[in-house]
């Protein structure tokens, strides 16, 4: 995901007249991917979650509340509440959970089935999640076809993520592992694509940007980041790493693909230039994360060894 994501962003900028023509195609690409992510998800893992009612709920008012919040305020403070980045901001933050925070989250330690779990309820729920965060924050600054997206998301969410886990419950999980072969690779074809097809569509507008771009960059960098604290720091209650890993990686990182779709099907192709930013960022903030994770639970394990001897 680390080159994946840059590359393919760099391919759409360059070969933008070219590419652009396909845009269309978006939708079903990314439902594709959805269905392929869903197939790994079972009843099972859902019963697991639902177990643990309290910290999913907690996941979601941090990374679908707070972070959006604190996006909307930081960004209405420097560009003002009206502009079209700020939209972008908070559309990051309001966006399902990312399918690619299940790899970091399995590379740190943290709870695959948990995070999984929680990327299907998640994306299953953002019909209604993305529209009212929006129309909350936004009243009647930012028009919006509500219907129309609500569509759109259980065309390219909903859909593909019931029909992933019905195929998954029917074989009883027997196909993950033989579709993943041919399934896996292509996913990862259609997900490049759709990144590459969205950036050469707002590359015209990237010619525009001008001097704001000075302010745009430090400011997706700084709201990535925080997003990722806010998930650390928020889980701290529950004293548990594995808890902690997998909520700080789902707070950092969202479903890049669908919010350069709402983006720009949505809203002005501006409020899709943070979104962009944000993809190319949270990726290598997600790498720093990782780092970090691993420096502050050695040190604990190295301070409680001592303390036992």
């Amino acid at each position: 995901m680390f080159l994946i994501v840059p590359c393919s962003l760099l391919l759409g900028f360059l070969f933008s007249e070219q590419l652009r023509r396909f845009v269309p195609a978006v939708p079903y690409l990314f439902a594709y991917v959805t269905l392929t992510m869903a197939i790994g998800c079972g009843l099972g893992q859902l019963r697991a979650v639902v177990r643990r009612p309290s910290v999913v709920a907690w996941t979601f008012v941090l990374t679908h509340v707070l972070s959006p919040l604190v996006a909307f305020g930081l960004g209405s403070a420097l560009f003002g509440a009206d502009s079209p980045y700020v939209v972008g901001f908070v559309l990051f933050t309001i966006i399902p959970l990312g399918v690619s925070t299940v790899l970091w989250v399995g590379m740190s330690s943290g709870s695959v089935p948990l995070i999984l779990a929680m990327v299907v309820i998640d994306s299953a729920l953002s019909p209604v999640v993305v529209p009212w965060g929006i129309r909350l924050l936004f009243h009647t600054a930012v028009q919006t076809d509500t219907l129309g997206m609500v569509s759109d998301l259980a065309l390219i969410i909903v859909a593909p993520t019931a029909i992933g886990i019905a195929l998954h419950g029917l074989t009883k999980g027997r196909i993950q592992p033989i579709v993943q072969p041919y399934a896996g690779p292509v996913s990862k074809i259609c997900f490049a694509a759709v990144v590459a097809f969205n950036a050469a569509a707002i590359q015209p507008y990237m010619s525009t940007l001008g001097g704001d771009l000075v302010r745009i960059v430090p400011m997706s960098v700084l709201i990535v980041g925080l997003c990722y604290a806010i998930g650390f720091f928020g889980s701290a209650p529950y004293r548990d790493q594995e808890l902690q890993v997998t909520i700080s990686y789902a707070s950092g990182m969202r479903n890049i693909s669908l919010g350069i779709v709402l983006a720009l099907g949505y809203f002005s192709p501006l409020a899709a230039v943070p979104v962009v930013l944000s993809i190319m960022i949270q990726q290598p903030l997600a790498t720093v994360h990782h780092y970090a994770l691993q420096k502050i639970y050695n040190r604990k394990a190295g301070t409680e060894i001592s303390g036992q001897v």
